[in-house]
């Protein structure tokens, strides 16, 4: 078997996890979450605002504030949104997972043994403080 042919088993073998399966849903239930759906697109209409104030040359510094301030107060609303959690959850998960496949990929074509790969011990990114992973 070759090596784009097992990425792709990879790919099925992702799909049909249940991180990938949660994510999904949660995407779903965000996308026909009208309320959610329409404060996201008034967020997104407050940040314009807020962009294209902050672009002119003579800012109106009330005006920023007022906006920064129902900026948050939208943010607020759409994180605290049951669905919104559900789907920032499931993302983390299948985040993790995918940074752990990367993990091992990279360790990997760097020359380690996959048998001996532990995904627990985790790359702080600094060498002086590791204690070796080849």
């Amino acid at each position: 078997m070759d090596i784009i042919q097992m990425a792709k088993d990879m790919g099925k073998a992702i799909q049909a996890d249940e991180r990938y399966i949660a994510l999904m849903s949660a995407k779903k239930a965000n996308d026909e979450d009208k309320e959610l759906q329409e404060l996201i697109g008034k967020f997104n209409l407050v940040r314009l605002d807020l962009n294209n104030e902050v672009s002119k040359e003579d800012k109106d510094q009330k005006k920023l504030e007022e906006l920064n301030e129902e900026l948050q107060k939208v943010y607020q609303q759409v994180m605290s949104n049951p669905n919104m959690a559900a789907f920032n959850t499931a993302k983390v998960e299948m985040d993790t997972l995918l940074n752990q496949v990367n993990q091992v990929l990279s360790l990997c074509v760097n020359g380690q043994d996959p048998d001996t790969i532990d995904l627990d011990a985790q790359c702080s990114g600094s060498c002086s403080s590791c204690s070796g992973c080849h």
